[in-house]
C-alpha cells in the first residue's frame, strides 16, 4: 500500500522521497513504516518537524538542502491520530499548490491503515519502540483507539507504562445520538489483570451491542465476572451514557476510578454514589444516576495509579497537583493532555519507572 502511495506521489507531484511514520504506543517517537529489517530512524515527537505536525494537526513545510521542502503532513482518521506522512518536493512553490490535495491524500491513507491492520501486522509493528509484554498486548488490542473526535466532543486518552500496562482500560462506543464512555480500573498484575479486564470489557460490549440499559449492562458484566472468579477477582469502572443533543449523562459508578471537571477556569472532582466493583458479590444491583455537561466543559478521568501516586515528601496526586495539572493544560486539545497529565506525574512521583498502571482520558463537550 504504501509502495502504491509513492508511485501516485512520484508522478503526480514530482515527490522526491515519501514516509510513513507512525506514532509509537508511548506517544515519544514516530517510527517509520519499512521493509524488516527496520533500518529508518525514529523521529521525536516533542522536538522534530514531524512531531510539530502530528502535535498541531496541521500541515508542516521544512526547507531542506537545495531548494527543496519537505512536506509534514498528518495522518488521521475521526479524530485518531496515527502518525505522519512526510513528502518530500522539489520546491516551496509545488508544495503550497498541492498542499490540501496532499492533506486529502494523507487522510485517505489513514483510513486505509485502519483498514489494512485487519489483515497485515506491518503497521502494528512499525508502532513498537520496544516490545510488549503479552498482558500489554492484550490491553492495546482492546482499546478502540486513542482519540476520537465529532462535532459535539473531542476524546483522548494514554495508558502508562504504554509497553507494559496490565489492567487499566478505557472504551468507548458513538452512535447517532449518544456516546458510551468506560473507565476501568483493573486489580491484579500481568496477564491475570489483563484477562480480567478482557472478560470484563467484552461483557459489558455484549450488553451494549444488544441495546441494554447502561445500569443493566453493568448487571450483565458483573455477573460475567463473578461467574468466572466467584468474587476473588473484581473490576473497578466507570461508565457513561451522554446524549450528544442535550448534555444530560447516565453514570454508573462502579469502584475507584475519578473524574475532574474543569468549568468556568475552576478544577473540581465530581463525585457519584459508589456502588460495588462488578464481580465482587453475586447478582448485584446497579442504578444509573443523572449527571450533566455544558458546552466548554473538560471532564478528567483517573486510574488510581493516577490520584493515589504519592510525591517524595508523602503528597497524593490527586490532592493538588492534579488540578493544577489540569488547569495548566487547559489550552492543549483533549488528545494531547492525557500525555502532558502523565509527564507532570512522572515529576510528581519522582521516579520514571510507576509501581502501577496510569490511565488519563480526556473528554471536551461541544454540545450540538
Amino acid at each position: 500500500m504504501l509502495d502504491a502511495v509513492r508511485h501516485v506521489l512520484v508522478d503526480a507531484y514530482a515527490a522526491r522521497c515519501v514516509d510513513l511514520f507512525m506514532a509509537d504506543y508511548g506517544l515519544t517517537v514516530l517510527q517509520p513504516v519499512s521493509v524488516l529489517p527496520h533500518t529508518a530512524e525514529p523521529v521525536s515527537v516533542h522536538n522534530s518537524p514531524a512531531g510539530r505536525a502530528f502535535g498541531a494537526q496541521e500541515p508542516f513545510v521544512e526547507d531542506v538542502r537545495g531548494g527543496a521542502v519537505r512536506v509534514h503532513l498528518p495522518v488521521t482518521v475521526r479524530g485518531d491520530r496515527l502518525g505522519v506522512l512526510s513528502v518530500t518536493l522539489p520546491g516551496e512553490a509545488e508544495a503550497r499548490d498541492c498542499l490540501k490535495e496532499l492533506a486529502d491524500i494523507a487522510e485517505v491513507l489513514g483510513h486505509e491503515v485502519v483498514v489494512a491492520e485487519r489483515d497485515t501486522d506491518v503497521y502494528l509493528r512499525a508502532r513498537r519502540k520496544d516490545r510488549l509484554t503479552l498482558a500489554a498486548e492484550m490491553q492495546w488490542q482492546l482499546l478502540p483507539g486513542r482519540s476520537c473526535a465529532r462535532p459535539e466532543y473531542e476524546l483522548g486518552a494514554q495508558l502508562e507504562p504504554a509497553y507494559a500496562i496490565h489492567g487499566d482500560n478505557f472504551d468507548w462506543s458513538a452512535s447517532a445520538d449518544h456516546l458510551m464512555l468506560y473507565v476501568t480500573n483493573g486489580m491484579g498484575e500481568g496477564i491475570e489483570a489483563s484477562l480480567l479486564t478482557n472478560l470484563a470489557i467484552n461483557a459489558l460490549r455484549n450488553a451494549r451491542r444488544a441495546g441494554i440499559a447502561l445500569a443493566d449492562q453493568a448487571a450483565l458484566g458483573d455477573q460475567a465476572v463473578y461467574a468466572h472468579y466467584r468474587g476473588s477477582c473484581y473490576l473497578s469502572v466507570l461508565m457513561f451514557d451522554f446524549d450528544l443533543a442535550t448534555g444530560r449523562v447516565k453514570v454508573v459508578d462502579a469502584g475507584s476510578p475519578q473524574l475532574l471537571r474543569l468549568r468556568d477556569g475552576v478544577v473540581e472532582r465530581v463525585a457519584f454514589e459508589a456502588q460495588l466493583p462488578l464481580g465482587m458479590f453475586e447478582e448485584t444491583d446497579y442504578v444509573a444516576q443523572d449527571f450533566s455537561v455544558e458546552p466548554g466543559d473538560r471532564l478528567v478521568f483517573v486510574s488510581d495509579g493516577v490520584y493515589a501516586v504519592a510525591s517524595p515528601r508523602g503528597e497524593a496526586y490527586g490532592d493538588a497537583a492534579l488540578a493544577r495539572a489540569i488547569m495548566s493544560t487547559r489550552l492543549l486539545p483533549a488528545a494531547e493532555v492525557p500525555r502532558a497529565v502523565l509527564r507532570e506525574l512522572t515529576g510528581h512521583r519522582g521516579q520514571s519507572a510507576p509501581k502501577d498502571d496510569a490511565l488519563v482520558v480526556c473528554l471536551d463537550w461541544h454540545g450540538r
